[in-house]
């Protein structure tokens, strides 16, 4: 009874971050299913999977009826990272020794993007919040550099968090801002398409293998989560763009954080 009662509070909890920033449902929901529910660590990323696919879908309905959803991008994006995390996780394999000091130099990456994102959000305070502004300068006049832009910061997403064996979402949005020009409110709404399908990929992987889902727990926790994804959601649309990119900034250094403390204690243990 406990655990379903976590399972509801921190599932809310991480239906809300998916639902409004369009990232952060793998990378939190994994260790509370671990250290806070009891689930065995591949269980826990199975079981990740079909949460934040879930909270995705339901996140990503309110979004597409405001239309700022890129589909063909979110598709295309969504395809190519999933073959690139592919490539990711083979080439992981090659340097299995060094992978804690990896996640180390990782950890200082997240938070340069992070400091960069904050930067972003400085310039947009200044010249205020131009959000149709910057859609218009995000297109580019030759549509085939576009889409092959597109391809290669896909694949370069897909490759990086395969090979770190970290979810995507939060790093689908700073890609999509700072390298591709969208706006924040484009990224995390697309974002959440981008995991639909990562999270698909994910769990056929995983067809035939023998790892075990704690379906209860797991119901539970995305019964909750995509009620949380149904009030980010909405909650996101009332946030200026700077607010949104400083939010999402914030989540970088969480995620940095946690991931330094963790690799230093498991390097010192």
């Amino acid at each position: 009874m406990t655990h379903l009662f976590l399972a509801l509070i921190v599932g809310f909890g991480v239906g809300i971050v998916v639902g409004a920033l369009g990232a952060g449902g793998g990378i939190l929901s994994v260790p509370v299913l671990v250290y806070l529910l009891g689930q065995e660590p591949h269980a826990a990323s199975a079981g990740s999977l079909v949460i934040v696919g879930l909270t995705a879908v339901v996140s990503l309905m309110p979004r597409a009826r405001e239309g700022h959803v890129r589909w063909r991008d979110g598709l295309v994006f969504g395809v190519v990272s999933s073959v690139g995390n592919v490539l990711g996780s083979r080439a992981s394999l090659m340097v299995d020794a060094h992978m804690l000091m990896m996640m180390i130099l990782f950890s200082v990456l997240l938070m340069a993007v992070g400091v960069f994102m904050v930067r972003k959000s400085c310039r947009m305070s200044q010249v205020g919040d131009a959000g149709t502004v910057a859609h218009a300068d995000s297109g580019s006049p030759n549509p085939h550099r576009s889409v092959w832009l597109l391809v290669a910061c896909a694949t370069a997403t897909g490759a990086l968090t395969g090979f770190f064996g970290v979810g995507g979402g939060f790093a689908v949005v700073p890609m999509l801002v700072l390298a591709l020009g969208f706006t924040m409110r484009e990224a995390s709404s697309t974002s959440l398409l981008v995991m639909i399908i990562a999270s698909a990929a994910g769990l056929m992987s995983r067809i035939g293998t023998s790892v075990s889902i704690d379906w209860g727990i797991v119901i539970v926790f995305a019964l909750a989560s995509m009620i949380g994804g149904l009030v980010g959601a909405p909650a996101s649309r009332r946030m200026r763009e700077v607010v949104l990119t400083r939010l999402f900034a914030g989540l970088l250094f969480i995620v940095a954080t946690y991931t330094m403390i963790s690799t230093l204690i498991e390097m010192l243990a």
